[in-house]
């Protein structure tokens, strides 16, 4: 990401309906893979590859003991602030043993990589056997914008392209679902209009109507309800539930 990206998601990330929304639709994954978790080993151990500024690690320690890891020091400042073990390293040479972690999860980190399928297999290297790992990946190129540019993104995921890299990678796939279609017609209306405008802010993360941010964040969030049973044929993102045999 670039440098005033972080600065940008550390103030946000905590009320920010993106971030808000995101965050429960992951709990209402993370539940089960838990609950199947603990019934070999109390307290799992959990990474977060490319931890950002440690909303999620947050997030993450609610269901054990999590830790991040992160190419960015200006990231990694932002984690140990907030008293969060982290340690940098690169997603495609992570710096742990081999199954060091019961979950591993990538959240909106994948679509960084230069080389997304050995992310994908030092996750797997990482994971212990009958571990989970789970990702949050950007959909559909064709919803390239901004944001996408600033974060440094290499590319946007069909369903079928990040389940084909992430079996490569020697996962089995549980699930794979698209995700926020609750937004999706006006962030595809709001990226075309930036398009034909020319119109770039700093940030999409700075795209916000205060008044309207916790109702935007309670109709996100409500997709986790939906997604329990349902898997949606489209979306601005994807989730994917995957576990190393």
């Amino acid at each position: 990401m670039q440098q005033h990206t972080y600065a940008i998601m550390d103030r946000v990330e905590d009320s920010h309906w993106w971030f808000v929304g995101r965050r429960a639709i992951l709990e209402s994954f993370l539940s089960p893979i838990i609950q199947n978790l603990r019934s070999k080993i109390q307290n799992p151990t959990i990474l977060d590859v490319g931890c950002g500024t440690g909303a999620n690690i947050e997030m993450l320690s609610h269901f054990g003991n999590a830790e991040g890891v992160d190419v960015s020091d200006d990231a990694l400042d932002f984690c140990r602030r907030k008293g969060l073990k982290v340690q940098k390293g690169l997603a495609e040479t992570l710096p742990y043993e081999d199954e060091a972690f019961d979950l591993t999860t990538a959240l909106d980190v994948i679509e960084h990589l230069d080389d997304d399928v050995a992310g994908l297999k030092e996750m797997y290297r990482v994971t212990r056997s009958g571990g989970y790992s789970l990702f949050f990946v950007p959909a559909f190129m064709w919803l390239w914008g901004v944001q996408d540019d600033i974060s440094n993104h290499r590319i946007r995921y069909t369903r079928k392209q990040i389940v084909e890299r992430i079996e490569k990678a020697g996962y089995t796939v549980e699930r794979a679902t698209y995700a926020n279609w609750t937004f999706f017609p006006p962030i595809l209306a709001g990226r075309v209009f930036m398009k034909l405008t020319g119109i770039k802010p700093e940030s999409e993360n700075n795209i916000n109507v205060s008044a309207l941010n916790g109702v935007f964040g309670k109709l996100f969030s409500a997709e986790r309800f939906w997604l329990k049973n349902f898997n949606f044929p489209i979306g601005v993102s994807i989730v994917v539930v995957a576990r190393k045999n």
